[in-house]
């Protein structure tokens, strides 16, 4: 009898019914997996054109192997998310997770990202308004979410890609000030400095603005769902600036560190959130092709060819990662092995996450990951 009280207590224990209340959604724009899994790139690390205080960069983010160097490029995913999450993505161990657009670039990877599909239409990143509908913009029309969702964004489109005017989901996106009722000072202050700042990229904005102000919203508004999508790596990247791409790829772990410590400090959120982690797409797997990824007119210019038979964009930037932690997550560490992952997963396990169906939301989606889910009272 004591035996089948252990055993129904370990049953108990092991089965979890309730999905948390709260999703975060965080997109590292451009940063390779290869970065991720495996620290600098010795290659990149040491060209003259790409990176320069390369002792500063080799003292600071160096080790004697691959798994040295990227805990101290990444601390907060090599400890934290490795130990209590999931990351898939590595190439090196046969974790494979890849795009499914024809395009590899950044609006139609964010497109498949929000809907859980391609759409071969979107063929360029001009901010036009998406036809398509986000699971954002599906879940804001749910009891309980009207005004519970918001997006900040880096880069000016996502207004666009979100579609702000259609969905009437909160965004704050590229150069604009953020404004909501009751506006706290620090973020009336992040507003104001953003304007005195140079403008380094057109419509893109520093992390630390995107960041600091969806810091503010999520203390202030407490939303159900967040989405931050940072970008300084890509356009240091497409710099061909490898110095700042490596250091702004360890500010975005310090972010999401900071993200999740604040998470757990707030009452409601604390063990009642799920963190999902992943990029719009990858990078050229070569020094020469590394600032690279675009597919289209973009590919045959750099190619310098009128026509090409790729249809994708740089070899090696259909290739991504992901990453994931929570309540609802299970404690897998770095997958090895496995089925391919798909970018256009995201949308229905960010929606099994919330305890959703997500063929009610669309059955041309991409499925559930569910694999790094933990058993719930939906599934």
């Amino acid at each position: 009898m004591h035996k089948v009280w252990i055993s129904l207590l370990g049953v108990i224990l092991c089965t979890h019914v309730h999905a948390a209340d709260h999703l975060v959604l965080v997109t590292i724009d451009g940063l390779r997996w290869q970065e991720v899994f495996s620290g600098y790139d010795p290659e990149l690390i040491q060209h003259d054109k790409y990176t320069e205080n390369r002792a500063q960069l080799i003292e600071q983010f160096g080790g004697k192997s691959a798994q040295e160097k990227r805990q101290k490029l990444l601390p907060f995913i090599w400890s934290t998310v490795e130990q209590h999450g999931v990351l898939a993505g590595n190439r090196n161990r046969g974790s494979r997770a890849s795009v499914t657009n024809n395009w590899w670039f950044s609006y139609p990877g964010y497109n498949e990202i929000l809907t859980g599909r391609a759409d071969p239409n979107i063929q360029s990143n001009e901010a036009i308004p998406n036809v398509n509908i986000t699971f954002l913009e599906w879940l804001h029309k749910k009891p309980g979410f009207k005004r519970n969702i918001a997006a900040f964004g880096s880069w000016g489109v996502f207004s666009a890609i979100i579609n702000r005017e259609r969905s009437g989901i909160f965004v704050n996106a590229g150069l604009e000030p953020a404004i909501w009722p009751q506006l706290s000072m620090r973020a009336r202050f992040l507003n104001e400095l953003q304007g005195q700042l140079p403008i380094f990229w057109k419509d893109v904005r520093p992390d630390a603005f995107t960041y600091g102000l969806a810091k503010e919203y999520l203390i202030q508004k407490k939303p159900k769902v967040l989405y931050i999508a940072l970008g300084e790596t890509d356009d240091f990247a497409h710099d061909e600036q490898y110095h700042q791409y490596l250091q702004s790829a360890h500010r975005s772990d310090a972010i999401l560190a900071d993200l999740w410590n604040t998470l757990q400090t707030i009452e409601g959120y604390r063990d009642n959130t799920n963190l999902l982690v992943t990029v719009d797409h990858g990078r050229g797997n070569t020094a020469e092709t590394w600032p690279h990824h675009a597919s289209g007119p973009a590919l045959t210019q750099f190619l310098g060819k009128k026509d090409h038979p790729h249809k994708g964009g740089i070899p090696g930037s259909n290739e991504i990662w992901m990453a994931a932690l929570g309540p609802d997550i299970k404690h897998i560490g770095e997958v090895s092995g496995g089925a391919t992952l798909y970018q256009d997963q995201v949308a229905a396990t960010a929606l099994r996450l919330l305890g959703f169906t997500p063929g009610d939301f669309d059955k041309r989606a991409g499925p559930v990951i569910a694999r790094i889910l933990r058993k719930t009272d939906t599934q």
